[in-house]
Parts: structure tokens; sequence; C-alpha cells
């Protein structure tokens, strides 16, 4: 039977960070397994493929943060190394969405990324968890991440 109370919802944010490193040597690090690097805590595990590598398809789960939602299934849904392109999609039970991350080549050793988060719920707990969630990752427009990567650049 459907649901015809149930709409789904569909947020989205974008934020540009200023990195401290050339275009090639910024880019691998927006890699799912190379985030270690820089985002403590960070932990992904391989489904597919058999190794770490980055190419579309690449596919990982990681922990959730709370009781709703358990896991996340990733999978590298675009990939455009040539572009400094990468987007995944996450998914879980409640919601799906997109984080899709371009780098650009500033001034000599200076990088930008633009990062997008977009969002669609797919019940309406995912609406509502959606909204607290962009609203947390954009609480200091990645500013946190400018911080984390050009700590983990400043002492390579």
């Amino acid at each position: 039977m459907k649901n015809k109370k149930f709409k789904a919802e569909r947020v989205s944010k974008t934020a540009v960070i200023t990195l401290n490193g050339k275009i090639e040597t910024v880019f691998p690090l927006f890699g799912a397994f190379e985030e270690r690097k820089w985002a403590e805590g960070w932990d992904p595990t391989l489904i597919y493929p058999a190794t770490e590598n980055i190419e579309e398809g690449t596919t990982f789960k990681t922990k959730g943060f709370d009781y709703t939602e358990h896991e996340f299934i990733w999978r590298v849904s675009k990939y455009e190394a040539d572009k400094f392109l990468i987007q995944y999609m996450v998914s879980t039970v409640n919601r799906y969405w997109t984080i899709t991350i371009k780098c650009n080549s500033l001034i000599e050793n200076k990088t930008s990324a633009e990062i997008t988060y977009t969002y669609t719920g797919l019940n309406e707990l995912g609406n509502r968890i959606n909204e607290q969630s962009l609203e947390q990752m954009y609480a200091h427009n990645l500013k946190d991440w400018e911080e984390a990567i050009n700590s983990f650049l400043n002492n390579e």
C-alpha cells in the first residue's frame, strides 16, 4: 500500500575551503582511505573492490552516529581524477545523500575544494535527520575540514 502522506524532502548546501597544497597532493585526501590521515576517528570498512582503491563503484561502510542509524553504506558514484572530482552516495534505511567534491588549483601551492552535501529523505525520520545533519555538517562552513587538512599538509 502506498503511503500518500509522505513527501521526500531534499536539502543541500555547498562550502568552499582553501587548502595549503598543490591539487595533485590535496585531491587524493578526499579519497575514502586517505581521509584517515586527517579525519580523526574515520574508519571505513572496505566492501568492494578487494583492495583500498578509489574508483567508481568502490564501496565501504562506516559506523552510524546514533541509535537510529547503525551504519552507513558508501559508494563512489563518480570519480574523475583528471577533473579532480569525486562524488559519494551514502545510504541508510531512512535517507541517502551525495557528497560531491571538486578541487581547483589556485595560486601556487593552494587548492580550493568545493564540497556539496545533498540529502534526500526516504521517510519522515529521514527528512528530520537530514535537516539536523546538514546543520551540524555546515555549522562551521567546513572550516573544521580546512583546519584538519591544512594541519596534516603542514606536518607532511
